[in-house]
């Protein structure tokens, strides 16, 4: 009996532990992010950043997509493309957002790495590569795409076979119920 109540238990410990149901980095680049951003989790957030030249956003949320205030809190994001890198400091803009400008490119090479601290919290850390997630999601959608599309060539665009099988049971339907 003691083993069935201690293997429930571990049991219910793994269910429950926020490593089990963590989301991973190719978890993220196959979701639509609510942005159009990239996404990725850094220990009780999920943050998703939209990058482009000499403009950057963080958008803070929970893991039920929640909106984090972020006011009062620090970040800061190190760009490299290449050989160079540029720091700039995050300020909070508005409810879950912090914003910054600066001298830095955004290209499919470029790598982010971002450092997040709100008040009262451990500070966080997540790395991005903002515009390979593009082509990956672009990449998956358009797999996606054709394969419904080859899915509607097997099974018949209008579906009317689909549609006179159902008539063709409510018709016998129907006649079972006037014999009775």
């Amino acid at each position: 009996m003691n083993k069935l109540v201690a293997t429930f238990l571990a049991v219910v410990v793994l269910i429950l532990s926020p490593h089990v149901w963590s989301h991973t980095d190719e978890y993220f680049d196959s979701v639509e992010a609510p942005n159009g951003g990239q996404m990725r989790m850094a220990g009780p957030y999920h943050l998703e950043i939209v990058a482009k030249d000499k403009e950057v956003v963080l958008y803070v949320t929970d893991h039920a997509n929640s909106k984090i205030n972020v006011e009062g809190g620090i970040s800061k994001a190190i760009f490299q493309t290449g050989e160079t890198k540029t720091t700039v400091k995050l300020e909070p803009a508005c409810e879950n957002m912090f914003k910054a400008t600066g001298d830095f490119i955004v290209t499919p090479e470029t790598k982010i790495v971002v450092f997040i601290r709100l008040p009262g919290q451990e500070a966080q850390a997540a790395r991005f590569t903002p515009l390979k997630s593009s082509k990956l999601s672009s990449e998956h959608k358009a797999k996606e795409r054709d394969q419904h599309a080859d899915f509607h060539d097997q099974h018949g665009e209008d579906h009317s076979d689909h549609h006179k099988m159902h008539q063709q049971s409510d018709d016998h339907s129907d006649h079972q119920k006037m014999q009775h």
